[in-house]
């Protein structure tokens, strides 16, 4: 990867540390949750409400690194509006990326991409991936009518 989009990647980060999206708490959420990521102390809390089978809104709160503040910001600004089936979709490429895997080339992932450099860095995959596994845990417990706990990245 180029120096100049190292450099970028690091911009978009950045703009999602300092200025997190999502951040504004719901007066009904239809969805709860949080995570946490023990070996590196981030916590964060998740909102989402629904309209049928889309988010309509969403909240997201984390206190930790700058990486797992920015994958918050970024899944917040990515998955509103989207259908449920979409954000899963969404939330698997993630993950597959973060953990080495090939990205569809039919796959736009917008500032998400930034993401991809974090790879490199095995001790903060855990970090970006924070907001992603609370998400998809969230989604799995309503699935299946069980009550959700804190999720912890793995």
């Amino acid at each position: 990867m180029s120096d100049d989009l190292n450099n970028l990647y690091r911009d978009i980060l950045m703009e999602h540390y300092k200025f997190p999206r999502g951040r504004k708490k719901l007066e009904h959420a239809d969805i709860h949750n949080e995570g946490q990521n023990p070996s590196c102390g981030d916590e964060l809390e998740m909102e989402l409400q629904l309209d049928g089978d889309k988010i309509k809104d969403i909240y997201v709160s984390c206190v930790g690194c700058a990486v797992s503040v920015a994958s918050g910001s970024m899944l917040a600004d990515t998955i509103k509006g989207k259908t449920l089936a979409e954000v899963k979709k969404i939330a698997a490429v993630i993950r597959g990326m973060l953990k080495g895997e090939d990205v569809p080339d039919n796959i736009d992932l917008g500032d998400l991409e930034s993401l991809r450099g974090v790879k490199k860095f095995p001790v903060r995959i855990k970090c970006a991936l924070l907001s992603w596994t609370t998400l998809i845990d969230a989604l799995a417990a309503r699935e299946q009518g069980a009550e959700i706990r804190t999720s912890t990245t793995e």
